[in-house]
Parts: structure tokens; sequence; C-alpha cells
């Protein structure tokens, strides 16, 4: 059964850690009129602190970033290029800017198409990752064996420079994965202690 991850767990780790073991996990989505949809992580990308450049806190504190440095939990939503909403969620402890781009989900692939595909906007941004935002995470139990995480590197983020733009630190679910479709079933599932 599909329980509430907490913020404490967001907590325990940095980027480079919790991307991946977030691929697997359920993005729980409450929707205008009741209800809620559930969508299954499958792409993420780790942005590591203010020694990585690719990470918007390089370049230190600024209105926009001020939420990466908060304890880890809560949601980073940003509009790039002045068209996509792009959903992160912050992680580590306070002071150390890092957050986890989520790129894909189970039924729709790409940042900008998961954030219009589920309604999500800037509204949510410094909002913790909870059932009160209207949007957190469940896990179910099930990890992915490393052997079914592909890993390359991040997408979009040559700026960065030859060094941080080859970090591999994009992982996707692989769709061969044995455990994909008791995973799917499994986040369809109801969470501990709540109602659909």
């Amino acid at each position: 059964m599909n329980t509430i991850i907490s913020h404490e767990r967001f907590q325990a780790d940095d980027a480079v850690v919790l991307a991946p073991w977030l691929l697997g996990k359920t993005l729980v989505r409450a929707r205008t009129g009741g209800g809620v949809s559930r969508h299954l992580i499958t792409e993420t990308e780790a942005y590591n602190g203010v020694d990585d450049k690719a990470c918007h806190a390089s370049k230190g504190r600024t209105a926009r970033t001020e939420v990466m440095f908060r304890p880890g939990g809560v949601w980073y939503v940003y509009l790039c290029y002045g068209v996509h909403e792009m959903l992160n969620l912050v992680v580590g402890p306070e002071d150390f800017p890092a957050a986890v781009l989520i790129r894909g989900l189970h039924d729709v692939s790409g940042p900008g198409r998961l954030t219009k595909q589920l309604a999500i906007d800037r509204k949510l941004n410094g909002l913790a990752a909870s059932p009160a935002s209207g949007l957190h995470l469940e896990d179910d139990g099930i990890a992915v064996p490393k052997k079914w995480i592909q890993i390359a590197p991040r997408i979009g983020v040559d700026y960065a420079g030859p060094l941080w733009a080859k970090k591999p630190w994009r992982f996707t679910l692989d769709p061969r994965w044995p455990g994909l479709e008791r995973a799917l079933a499994s986040a369809q599932s109801v969470v501990a202690g709540c109602a659909r």
C-alpha cells in the first residue's frame, strides 16, 4: 500500500541520491472539484548545490532561488524560456540548495508537458510536498534496481560548461523493467490513511 513520503526523507540525502530514488514513486495531484490523479515518476534530473554550474543556485541566493535554500520537501516551480513551468522538488538540508527536476511520468514525457497536463504552475512554488498543497509524493515500497535505471547527462545545460554539462545526473526508468506493471498498478492504489 502506498504511503505519503515524509519531508524528513527529502532532507536526508542530496539530489544525486534522491533523483534515482524517486523513480517508481508516485506523484499525486489533487484535481479541482475533487479527486486526484496518480502518476508514476519515470525520469528525473539532479541539480546539486552552488558548485553545480547547471543549478540555478550556483549564482547565489536570489528572489527566484531562495526556495532552494530551504530544507528539502518543498516545491520549486519556475518558468522556463517564458513558456513552460518546470516542477522541481527541493531536497537536502537547509542552506544546501539542491533540487530534483521531475522530467517525466509514465503517461507523459517532458517537463513542460508534465506541468501542463497536471495544471502545475508557480502558485505551488515554496509550498510543501504534502496533500495540503495539492501535490505530494507516495512510496509503495517497490525499489527500482540500479540495473533498470538509465543514466545520462542532463538536457539543455550546455551553458554550465563541459564539466557540469556532462555530469551523468539524468535518470530514466528503463521501460523493460520487469516490475513496471506492478509499480503502475500500485501507483493507482489508495494511500494509507487517505481516501482517493
